[in-house]
């Protein structure tokens, strides 16, 4: 009789164990789809943060380059919307709007790179148009948040700094 209990709980011990595995196998697989979502959600996390750098930074490259040919041809004619001197006002924009996007696009220390440009883009909305309408300041304004929203994601794992 004893014998029988102890042959009886032995089967319950490995009959408990089986279901255990099985649970473990599909806990795996679950884990497998979990593991699946999480990389895809991880590349298209990169992908965006690439296509973020690149279309803010080429868009920002077109409205720079015109003011890099112009110091190039030596004119130095250019507002001075913080009092700095109309060449000083011009190089700072130009490495705001050329410099500085070309490292943001290369993905070099994007998060510093992307400070000059955030700080081009509210001098240009907030102080070169501070008396327009929106209208008019709303291409500084969409600058300004693309680059925000660079510097706070960072370059991504497609970028030199790889992060």
């Amino acid at each position: 009789m004893k014998n029988s209990l102890f042959y009886k709980e032995t089967i319950a011990l490995i009959l408990s164990h089986c279901k255990l595995k099985v649970n473990i196998k599909k806990k795996v697989i679950f884990g497998k789809k979990l593991k699946k979502n999480f990389m895809t959600y991880i590349i298209t996390h990169h992908l965006g943060m690439l296509l973020l750098r690149l279309g803010f930074g080429g868009m920002m490259l077109i409205h720079g380059i015109p003011k890099l040919l112009k110091i190039l041809s030596g004119d130095f004619s250019f507002g001075d919307p913080i009092g700095i001197g109309e060449p000083a006002s011009l190089v700072l924009a130009v490495l705001g709007e050329v410099l500085f996007p070309i490292l943001v696009i290369v993905g070099f220390k994007t998060r510093l790179a992307a400070i000059p440009i955030i700080i081009t883009m509210i001098v240009a909305a907030f102080v070169v148009h501070a008396a327009d309408p929106l209208g008019t300041k709303e291409m500084a304004i969409l600058y300004l948040i693309g680059f925000v929203a660079i510097a706070l994601l960072s370059a991504g794992k497609y970028s030199i700094d790889r992060k």
